[in-house]
């Protein structure tokens, strides 16, 4: 992903985490917003509770590539937040949660699993 695809401004976030939606999980919540842009961004927001610096990095590196590899819509801020119970779980538990919340969401593509299963 590129720079220019990152939340990275606490305003940025703010507007997410007021005006967007949300969607929960026991393990993250997603929220959304529409942005009006040519492509989506993303922000992640992993406190110490989680864990050290090491296991909020590895929850981080996860989910980037999780929302990578996702056929999403374009024009969307997307905040994903952790929850403590994920800093014990693997790729193969993350990757399903998070793609049934942006689902949920309704920032999948339509077509993704014509257009999307040879990239998974």
């Amino acid at each position: 992903m590129k720079g220019e695809q990152y939340l990275t401004r606490t305003a940025q976030f703010e507007v997410v985490y007021k005006k967007g939606s949300s969607w929960a999980h026991p393990l993250l919540v997603m929220k959304t917003l529409p942005n009006g842009l040519e492509y989506s961004r993303f922000g992640f927001s992993v406190s110490r509770r989680v864990g050290n610096a090491v296991t909020r990095n590895r929850i981080k590196r996860l989910l980037r590539e999780i929302l990578r590899t996702a056929c999403l819509k374009p024009g969307w801020d997307i905040v994903c937040i952790a929850r403590p119970p994920v800093a014990t779980q693997s790729y193969s538990v993350i990757a399903p949660v998070t793609k049934s919340l942006l689902m949920r969401a309704g920032v999948l593509s339509k077509d993704y699993e014509k257009t999307c299963s040879g990239a998974n």
